[in-house]
């Protein structure tokens, strides 16, 4: 009889199309949120979610082809979601999320795009292709509301706001929130454009054979020139392709277009260099990376022993066989593998040894205090030491003063790269330097 009771309220709590929680269930959940919220200290945001298109397809294709793209749609929504957080069907053409324990209000915005960037693909639905747009409402807990009805209330009027300025646009309820979510809105729709208008460049920043003196290789560094704003530093738009998954198509055509250039310069006589070009985690763990870069390699015909992928650590600690197969798979090719802003966030080494590995690239920030605080000093000796003892390279970034340069020499640091040897420079800029082929040493800035 207990049984029974169970699933007859479990039956009474879910919606009968998408197996989701209703809104009944949805605001037991959040009402359970909130005081946990309150002793954490953390925030949480409920979103509503309007879609547009579900009554015009019920008229025109019937309610059966309406369900099966509400079950569609449920299903994107909660694979832009963590475990703990709930997305509910309070009815028709709606949706509701609760995000529990966020850090940041903004952590609200960076789902939405998510969930913007899910929809964006067509629903294929028997022999119909479907489009569905939505609006959406974000409401935070504890700066527009403590209580759970409010909240939710607040949300459902900000997605009204946001259908008024249009389709897939997102309102939080507090003003001050809103003009944040629009800005990131703002600058997400100009990348979005300016990947088809193709507005980003290169820069090549040379790094230097600490030994010899020479250059070694150089950098390729994506630039954004964004109308009416000048040149956009990746600091400020990388983080958003990342996000709202551009940074794949971006990354092709960064890695194919610093190929062609290394190419370019082998064909005028130049000699052959190193081009160090970096993948973001998103990159790294696509289905078909490894064929892509083979892919590009071909068109170029640039040299795989010439090229160097540069990856986070964070990469290395997400599906850690399938990173491993992906890198001896790259190392096969011929491609060399090193490791970025080594030291950011990583406390356990012991990945290292599973890993074809060539280059650790000492983090910039860093590098910057190693003549000031004898702790940094004494960790950038033990960086340099370990790779060493791993048959790694070791490669510093963000060199600025000769004090630093001279320091990093007395460790037996591999290479150097930055300003005191060069900025940045163009295709052309970089290509006379590598002409001159000159040696750069500990006077030279």
């Amino acid at each position: 009889m207990g049984d029974l009771k169970e699933a007859e309220n479990n039956f009474f709590e879910c919606d009968g199309i998408t197996g989701l929680p209703n809104k009944r269930l949805f605001f037991d959940r959040l009402s359970q949120a909130i005081p946990l919220a309150k002793r954490s200290t953390a925030a949480l945001a409920v979103l509503f979610i309007s879609l547009d298109c579900l009554k015009l397809i019920n008229d025109t294709l019937g309610k059966s082809n309406g369900d099966e793209l509400i079950r569609a749609v449920a299903l994107r929504l909660k694979g832009c979601l963590r475990a703990s957080d709930t997305v509910a069907r309070p009815g028709r053409d709606e949706f509701m999320i609760l995000l529990p324990e966020i850090t940041l209000p903004s952590d609200a915005a960076v789902v939405a795009r998510k969930i913007f960037g899910a929809l964006n693909s067509t629903f294929r639905l028997h022999d119909h292709e479907l489009f569905a747009n939505a609006c959406i409402g974000i409401s935070v807990f504890p700066d527009d509301s403590e209580d759970a009805s409010q909240l939710i209330s607040h949300a459902y009027t900000a997605m009204l706001h946001a259908k008024v300025r249009g389709k897939n646009s997102c309102q939080f309820f507090s003003a001050e929130l809103n003009e944040q979510a629009f800005h990131q809105m703002v600058i997400e729709n100009s990348l979005r454009l300016a990947v088809i208008r193709e507005e980003f460049f290169l820069a090549y920043q040379p790094q230097v054979d600490l030994r010899t003196g020479r250059i070694s290789g150089v950098e390729a560094l994506v630039r954004w020139q964004r109308p009416e704003y000048g040149v956009v530093y990746p600091g400020d738009f990388i983080r958003v392709l990342e996000e709202n998954g551009l940074i794949v198509s971006l990354g092709e055509w960064v890695l194919k277009t610093a190929c062609l250039q290394g190419r370019l310069w082998q064909q005028s006589g130049l000699r052959p260099i190193r081009m160090a070009v970096n993948f973001s985690a998103r990159q790294f763990h696509q289905e078909d990376m490894t064929e892509m870069v083979s892919r590009v390699l071909e068109e170029t015909g640039f040299d795989p022993g010439l090229l160097e992928l540069e990856l986070t650590e964070s990469v290395f600690m997400e599906n850690l066989s399938s990173a491993i197969d992906t890198l001896h798979a790259l190392r096969k090719m011929g491609v060399h593998i090193s490791i970025d802003d080594f030291g950011r966030g990583y406390s356990s080494l012991s990945y290292l040894k599973h890993f074809p590995v060539g280059k650790l690239k000492m983090v910039e920030p860093f590098i910057s205090y190693v003549t000031i605080d004898p702790n940094d000093a004494i960790i950038a000796q033990a960086v340099v030491a370990m790779a060493h003892g791993l048959n790694m390279k070791v490669i510093a970034e963000g060199v600025e003063r000769h004090e630093h340069l001279e320091f990093l020499r007395a460790l037996e640091c591999d290479e150097l790269q930055g300003n005191i040897f060069s900025h940045p420079l163009s295709p052309e800029e970089a290509g006379r330097l590598l002409a001159e082929d000159r040696r750069f040493n500990s006077g030279w800035v």
